[in-house]
């Protein structure tokens, strides 16, 4: 069982990891060894509360089908090790990231001081400018 919070915990059965050939650079060993992880999680086995679910489906983006199912594509390294514990914790990192219920924004005035400082700086900014110029000679 991976631990995610602790409410939620999935089981490591339900990842799925298949190895395919790395994409890029990489010379005559990319074509013959798969190293490269691609990770399946189907979000239907997990009970997430409805706005996890719908924080979950914003953050996964293009990774995650129409049918619920996250998939990962992980290649950075050069093992088939190393590449499947990053892909198990980019999954994680994206589970724990969408648990997170974020702050609502409390709305507040300006001060009196900022205010104050917001028109100093305007009336020291038109000083400037009104100094520039050829001093209103009309013809």
């Amino acid at each position: 069982m991976l631990r995610i919070s602790r409410d939620l915990s999935i089981d490591e059965n339900d990842i799925e990891i298949t190895f395919v050939r790395a994409s890029g650079p990489g010379g005559q060993n990319v074509n013959k060894l798969s190293t490269a992880a691609q990770l399946r999680f189907d979000t239907r086995r997990i009970t997430l509360p409805e706005d996890a679910a719908l924080r979950l489906n914003r953050l996964a983006g293009q990774r995650m089908t129409k049918d619920g199912v996250i998939v990962i594509h992980a290649q950075r390294f050069r093992t088939q090790e190393r590449n499947r514990a990053d892909a198990t914790d980019r999954l994680l990192e994206l589970l724990r990231e969408a648990m997170v219920r974020p702050v609502p924004r409390r709305a507040t005035k300006p001060t009196f001081g900022s205010k104050q400082r917001r028109l100093e700086g305007k009336k020291r900014r038109s000083d400037v400018k009104s100094k520039r110029g050829s001093g209103g000679f009309d013809d």
